[in-house]
């Protein structure tokens, strides 16, 4: 495995965090969560649950080692800064500033390693008239005007049926991170990154945030349609909707020629990509008839042939069960010690990531690391289990 020397101390909950960490422990980190005695808040968010572990606390948590720290008793703030002392990266999201009265910031954790590589991840960053602000996924959409550009011309502000933002800074986060420890490897020091979930939605707006820099224009919506391509959008037919992605004016051609209407390939107002967007109402109202006169699966298969890209419209159970899911491994059973065995989405990583574990339960590992990393013996940790500073391993 590419990190298996690598030890993650991963003081995260939610998305964002939690997202960044399975990546690593994917890649081969030993990623140690810690965990309040309610654990992750994603633990509680469902439907649906499996024998009380939520699909989303399962979703970003395989390849963990779950350990219960009371970081209000300064006993177990001590345990937790400990574990730093061992670790090469640790990753947190508490509200800018909040770790300064435990001891657990970068400033104090540098001072005693300074090999660590420490990742705030928060919603508007360490600076700025924002910084003090929380920041969730939802808001930050609206934010920083994705909401605004997405849905239908004349409906209302439309959110992304998934926390983008959230995923996107986890991925950010743990590039970051790779770049940081590859730097140590030269320099033998850590790094501090600061990482803000309001800045990656904002560099992840691409040519839509350019295009407005250059114009002054804010993007309107277009449903799934593409700024910049026409026809590059869903459409409805007989049995279904699929989707035309036209990337050049060859395609755009095969594309008339399937559909029997030649005519439009030569017409002036369609006859390039530029005239096609200039006329984009015009145009997709033609191509809206036409595709309502056969099924849906019969004009995937002809536009196939003729080479013009066209996927179906997927719910998200006919995408699971598509057969490229199974030859890339992208679903794959794994066994939970409680629950048994779950299905699971596989990691993009492909092999690298095929023997991670299953997501811990609360406090699965907290006698495991307490007394394997830190050195406790089982009285010492039966103390702290009794006082509350740390949580028991409940399938004792």
């Amino acid at each position: 495995m590419m990190l298996e020397e690598v030890t993650v101390l991963d003081l995260t909950r939610v998305l964002a965090g939690p997202y960044c960490t399975q990546l690593l422990s994917d890649l081969g980190a030993t990623v140690i969560k810690i965990e309040s005695v309610v654990g992750d808040d994603t633990r509680s968010w469902g439907p649906p649950f499996v024998d009380g572990e939520s699909a989303y606390y399962l979703s970003t948590n395989r390849g963990k080692k779950s350990v219960v720290v009371n970081l209000k008793d300064e006993r177990g703030r001590s345990l937790v800064s400990r574990l730093a002392m061992d670790a090469d990266v640790l990753v947190e999201n508490f509200k800018t500033g909040d770790l300064v009265r435990y001891g657990l910031d970068y400033q104090t954790l540098q001072g005693h390693n300074p090999q660590l590589v420490y990742t705030s991840i928060t919603g508007f960053g360490q600076t700025g008239p924002r910084a003090a602000e929380p920041g969730y996924d939802a808001s930050i959409q609206g934010l920083v005007g994705l909401m605004a550009m997405t849905g239908e011309k004349n409906g209302g502000p439309t959110k992304i049926g998934v926390a983008w933002v959230d995923v996107l800074t986890g991925v950010h986060a743990a590039t970051g991170i790779l770049a940081a420890l590859y730097e140590r490897n030269r320099t033998g020091k850590g790094r501090y990154l600061d990482i803000a979930l309001f800045d990656v939605a904002l560099a992840s707006m691409v040519n839509q945030a350019q295009a407005t820099l250059l114009t002054g224009q804010a993007p309107v919506p277009l449903g799934s349609g593409h700024p910049s391509l026409v026809p590059y959008q869903a459409f409805l037919a007989r049995e279904g909707s699929l989707v035309i992605a036209v990337g050049n004016d060859t395609q755009f051609t095969s594309l008339c020629e399937v559909l029997d209407i030649t005519q439009l390939a030569s017409d002036a107002r369609f006859a390039t990509n530029e005239s096609r967007v200039e006329h984009r109402e015009v145009l997709v109202g033609k191509l809206e008839s036409a595709f309502l006169r056969r099924d849906r699966d019969d004009w995937i298969e002809r536009l196939r042939v003729a080479g013009v890209p066209v996927t179906p419209v997927n719910t998200l159970p006919e995408a699971l069960g598509d057969p490229q899911v199974a030859a890339r491994h992208m679903v794959s059973e794994i066994i939970h010690p409680t629950v048994g065995p779950i299905p699971m989405v596989g990691s993009p990583f492909g092999k690298v990531a095929s023997r991670r574990s299953a997501p811990p339960y609360l406090g699965q590992h907290t006698r495991e690391v307490l007394e394997g990393t830190l050195g406790l013996t089982r009285q010492e940790i039966d103390g702290l289990i009794q006082d509350s500073v740390v949580g028991s391993d409940t399938k004792d």
